[in-house]
């Protein structure tokens, strides 16, 4: 059974007004990603995957983590947008974020924006924000949306909400 939506405000955007399948655009906010004190990717060149019911997944160039990027074996397959490599983030001195991100290496015809593109789970960082807003992981630890103020919900992710 589909949740109620949360009220909009000026300047927000429901998630239950995304599209199925997902829609993927262009998003000129900064991206700033912290872990263990050090920056790992700045940029603001990304792209936003958005689905109904799950706030925005962040694609951030390959290139914009510099060094800090180590492909691992795991795979999974999106029925949208393909087979899904992952990878971990390492810092010098600290411990790895292992399979926090994950990138599609030859993404759907859908999807071409993504190519070469990472997305991450934003809460195993530090911290991570869009022009400066903090970012809040998405419930659950199975996706990777990215919520800020500007989106409502409910989200899935939580318990209870698998069905949606």
């Amino acid at each position: 059974m589909r949740p109620r939506p949360e009220p909009t405000g000026p300047g927000q955007e429901s998630v239950w007004d995304y599209p199925r399948p997902p829609r993927a655009e262009r998003d000129s906010r900064r991206a700033v990603l912290r872990h263990a004190g050090t920056v790992v990717a700045d940029t603001d060149d990304l792209v936003r995957v958005l689905e109904t019911s799950h706030p925005p997944t962040f694609y951030l160039p390959r290139a914009a983590f510099g060094p800090h990027l180590v492909p691992v074996e795991r795979t999974t397959f999106c029925e949208w947008k393909g087979v899904a490599r992952y990878v971990d983030v390492v810092v010098p001195g600290a411990p790895p974020l292992r399979e926090v991100g994950w990138w599609y290496p030859e993404p759907d015809a859908r999807y071409p924006e993504l190519h070469d593109r990472v997305a991450v789970y934003a809460g195993p960082f530090g911290s991570i924000t869009l022009d400066g807003v903090p970012v809040v992981p998405q419930p659950g630890g199975f996706y990777g949306g990215w919520i800020t103020p500007e989106v409502v919900g409910p989200f899935k992710g939580g318990p209870g909400s698998w069905g949606w």
